[in-house]
Order: structure tokens, then C-alpha cells, then sequence
């Protein structure tokens, strides 16, 4: 059965895919955490650190480095300002709308919510000439139903003003601890697969609106057997599950998963990120959307932009040109089982009067 899709949202899809439809995108929305970093790099608070300081880093690596993917995603008060001219003309444009960080919630403190940028708009992230919107939101589908109710409304919300304006929505969704001691933990490690799979089902669901799921690896590598003793990070450790159960893992975040999805980078090492890339696309993933596992290292050379600008084209350019070909297996967007394939994709209401209903 053939699948409606507005003509803006399936133009703006196609955009930010390759040639095969997959994706093959870069981040460069970090604002809190880019902030850390090049404030250990300069010795100062992050507070400190200026507007024009994170412009600059921001434009050079999206200046260096965009021509190596489909898309970047970018944010609306540094990144669109200081990189808009750095990205050519033939790759897409994501905007995040999220505001950088969360306010704790829940009887403990240790519930998330996320916010958006206040001002920002699906309407400004088309007239930015952009191809889709992206949120983040933090989610652990056994918070309190307060919190859980208040993330769900506000991803309902943004897929509302996404549609309006023909956008793509690409929601990225972000697990944390809630009764386990960090997320880096054996406990959390064990507890991860679940939260994944389970919170890729519910934004599934057509309510959201949402076009592209982008999600966290649904397991911690480091505490597989295989990889546990040291081989990310000379960390020895116990092992949790075995790289069978972690394939495993994949295919069931593929079933729930009633949309084409992309897995996200959450800052491990190029090493760790380009395992997980070739696990998630056999299951099904239809590429990446991966940002410090290619660009971090060049931050270390802050503020010489010159020796950045180096280190991103070999260092940089290598791992991104890795993760392209990691991805090469990587499920088109158009042929996930939502669609089965572009000739089941048609524009919405499209036939006799649909100029004027549109």
C-alpha cells in the first residue's frame, strides 16, 4: 500500500540523504558540552568562554568537513550565524531546536526535561533554508508519568510545527539513569537494550509526527565480552553481554522501530562509534548522524584555527570518510518497512484541486 507523505517533508528527506538514500550526517549542534571542551583546552570556566570563541570552532569544522556528508545539523545561535555560507549548496540542513541542557525533575532529582530554545521556530528553521528540525529529548520510559507526559507533549508539539512548515523531523532520543548509579555503570549497561527499543516503539507512533528516529547504540560496547577488557579504553571490565546478544539488540531496536533511524555518536572514540555503525546498519539503521567521534580531536588545538583546520582535513576527513564507508550497507531511507520502496511514496493529497488545498 502506497505511503502519503507531504511534498515538502519528502523533498526535504531526500535532501538529506545520499544519492542511495542513506544518511550520512555530521553534528556540529553541540553548544554545553563544546563549551566544556574548549574550556579545558583554554583553562577556563566554560562560562567564560565567549560567543565568538565557539562561532569560530563551529565554522571551521563545518566548513572543513560538511562536504564529506549528506547533511549537518547545526544550532540556531551559533551554528546558523557563523556556518551558513560554510556549507555548500548540495548538502542538507538540519536545525536543532532544543535548548543545550535539561531541568531535573521527578521525586529525586533525577528525572529530565527537556526545553527549547526560546524564540526559535519551525517557521525560522525554513526560512534558514533548512531541511528538517530536530529535537532532543531525554527519555526513560520508566520516569514518573509527569515527566514522561511532559517530554511526549513537547515532541508532539514540535512535529505539529514541523509539519506546518513541510519540514522533515528528525527526534533524537537520549536515555539516562534512573535507579542505577551513572550511565556508565554494569547496571545501566544491562538496562540499556530495554530503554532503547522501548522508547524508539513509543515515538513511533503517528501522533509524533516524527520522519527519523536518531538513536543511541542500544548497548554499551565496553561491556561487551568482546571488546570489555580494555580495547575503547584501557578500562578492564566485567563483561555484561556477548556481541551475539548485541546484534540481537539491534534487530529489536529495527522491529520497534516503525520509522527509518539513524544511530548518534553520544561522544565515544572514532574506534567504538565505527563498530557500532556496522551493527546498527546490518540490523537496519539507515546510517548515522555522528559528531565529536569524527571532529573532537581538532578542539585540542584551540585557538590556532590553523592547525584545527589541519587536523580536520587528514584526522577529521579520515573518520568521517570511515564512517561513509561503514554506512555502506545501511538500509535507504525509502525502503524501510514503513515504505518498501520510493514507488510506494506519494505526495499527499495530490490530484485535481490539490494546488488549492495545499
Amino acid at each position: 500500500m502506497a505511503v502519503a507523505l507531504a511534498a515538502g517533508k519528502l523533498r526535504n528527506l531526500k535532501a538529506l540523504t545520499d544519492d542511495r538514500g542513506r544518511f550520512t550526517m555530521m553534528a556540529i549542534d553541540q553548544r554545553g558540552s563544546l563549551l566544556s571542551a574548549l574550556g579545558k583546552v583554554l583553562g577556563r570556566p566554560a562560562a567564560d568562554i565567549g560567543y565568538e570563541e565557539l562561532a569560530a570552532t563551529k565554522e571551521v569544522i563545518t566548513r572543513v568537513l560538511s562536504p564529506y556528508g549528506s547533511a549537518v545539523l547545526t544550532d540556531p545561535e551559533y551554528g546558523i550565524p557563523a556556518s551558513a555560507k560554510a556549507i555548500p549548496g548540495h548538502v542538507g540542513l538540519l536545525v536543532a531546536c532544543e535548548a543545550t541542557g535539561y531541568d531535573r525533575a521527578g521525586a529525586n532529582g533525577k528525572e529530565r526535561l527537556s526545553k527549547l530554545v526560546p524564540g526559535w521556530s519551525a517557521e525560522k528553521t525554513a526560512r534558514c533554508g533548512a531541511n528538517a528540525v530536530k529535537l532532543l529529548v531525554y527519555y526513560n520510559p520508566d520516569a514518573s508519568e509527569d515527566t514522561r507526559r511532559h517530554q511526549q507533549e513537547l515532541v508532539r508539539r514540535v512535529g505539529e510545527d514541523a509539519a506546518r512548515w513541510g519540514l522533515a523531523f528528525l527526534l533524537e532520543l537520549v536515555s539516562y539513569p534512573l535507579a542505577e548509579p551513572s550511565a556508565d555503570s554494569s547496571e545501566f549497561a544491562r538496562r540499556k537494550p530495554e530503554l532503547v527499543a522501548r522508547s524508539a516503539q513509543e515515538f513511533s507512533k503517528p501522533e509524533y509526527q516524527v520522519d527519523v528516529l536518531k538513536l543511541e547504540f542500544p548497548a554499551n560496547l565496553k561491556f561487551a565480552r568482546e571488546y570489555c577488557r580494555g580495547v575503547f579504553d584501557r578500562m578492564d571490565r566485567e563483561p555484561v553481554y556477548a556481541l551475539d546478544q548485541v546484534r540481537d539488540y539491534c534487530r529489536r531496536v529495527n522491529e520497534a522501530a516503525a520509522l527509518p533511524w539513524v544511530i548518534l555518536s553520544a561522544g565515544v572514540d572514532i574506534a567504538e562509534f565505527l563498530v557500532e555503525v556496522e551493527l546498527a546498519t546490518a540490523a537496519g539503521a539507515s546510517g548515522f548522524l555522528c559528531g565529536r567521534a569524527i571532529w573532537k580531536n581538532a578542539v585540542s588545538f584551540y585557538p590556532d584555527l590553523g592547525a584545527m583546520e589541519a587536523n580536520l582535513s587528514t584526522e577529521g576527513v579520515y573518520n568521517f570518510v570511515r564512517c561513509n564507508a561503514a554506512a555502506q550497507m545501511a538500509l535507504p531511507w525509502h525502503c524501510h518497512q514503513r515504505f518498501g520502496g520510493l514507488g510506494n511514496v506519494e505526495v499527499a493529497n495530490a490530484g485535481p484541486g490539490w494546488a488549492q488545498a495545499f
